[in-house]
């Protein structure tokens, strides 16, 4: 048992050093450093700490606690995991908005490309489709995300007419409004159907904001997620369907906040 756990943290840890090298600082990449560090520590005082946990009444109640933390955590994931696929497009919808996802410089991230190529499938399909790319300008981001995402998905081939682009917003929530504003400005009809492109983990919570923001009928097309993001993802996606439950928002301001205060240097770290 001493040897998995050591190897497990062995794991952990060189995927954390990937995380520092490889992507932007995130809640996600903060969850798996802890659980690196807490790895780390059973797998170096292995013995006394099963001693502690087994043989003392404090031990035995940590112990209790942790157990049901890790299958809540466990539950937590797998609904995550599965409540994307639920709610399908019909095929009918002619609106499609791309929820944003970070760029690297003024390019999509690997984990927007996924997003952006579903979107361009179901442009492809559905020609008279209206897509709108959503996303403001986050920090060492050269220009808003709606915008790159526009450029993207016309080098591949859709129509500049057919493309939208919102660069304001900076939440989910505000994707979703200003979209709404868009199709307004447009004369399209805010209260038809709509497919929101989002990666499996984020569709839930992004279908939630879709209805505060006033859409009636927003259907889900789940992007996939390139096997190395999915432990930030999901971790993160299972604290922010936490904080929505609470605040019913996901402008986690306090966990922002704490982010911002522990961000690293990017023109170290950063990786194009």
């Amino acid at each position: 048992m001493q040897i998995f756990v050591a190897a497990l943290a062995v794991l952990w840890v060189f995927y954390s050093a990937y995380l520092v090298f490889s992507s932007n600082f995130n809640m996600g990449n903060l969850m798996v450093w802890v659980l690196t560090a807490v790895n780390c520590a059973y797998a170096i005082w292995f013995k006394p700490i099963n001693a502690w946990l087994l043989q003392t009444i404090a031990g035995r109640i940590a112990l209790a606690f942790l157990i049901a933390g890790a299958v809540f955590l466990v539950g937590m994931l797998v609904f995550v995991a599965t409540s994307g696929y639920g709610n399908v497009p019909t095929g009918q919808e002619k609106v499609v908005v791309v929820l944003g996802a970070g760029l690297r410089r003024d390019k999509p991230s690997l984990l927007l490309r996924y997003r952006l190529d579903k979107a361009f499938e179901y442009a492809q399909a559905h020609p008279d489709a209206i897509v709108i790319t959503t996303g403001g300008q986050g920090r060492d981001e050269w220009v808003p995300e709606g915008q790159a995402m526009r450029e993207y998905l016309i080098a591949k081939g859709l129509a500049p007419d057919h493309v939208l682009a919102e660069t304001r917003s900076t939440s989910t929530e505000e994707n979703f409004s200003f979209a709404r504003e868009i199709l307004a400005e447009q004369g399209i009809d805010v209260n038809a159907p709509i497919v929101y492109v989002t990666n499996a983990f984020h569709c839930y919570r992004a279908g939630e904001y879709a209805r505060m923001a006033g859409f009636a009928e927003a259907r889900a097309l789940p992007a996939g997620i390139p096997l190395r993001s999915v432990p930030t993802c999901y971790l993160r996606e299972v604290m922010a369907v936490l904080y929505y439950w609470v605040f019913r928002s996901s402008r986690s301001g306090f966990m922002q906040q704490m982010v911002g205060l522990l961000s690293l240097n990017k023109k170290f770290f950063y990786r194009s």
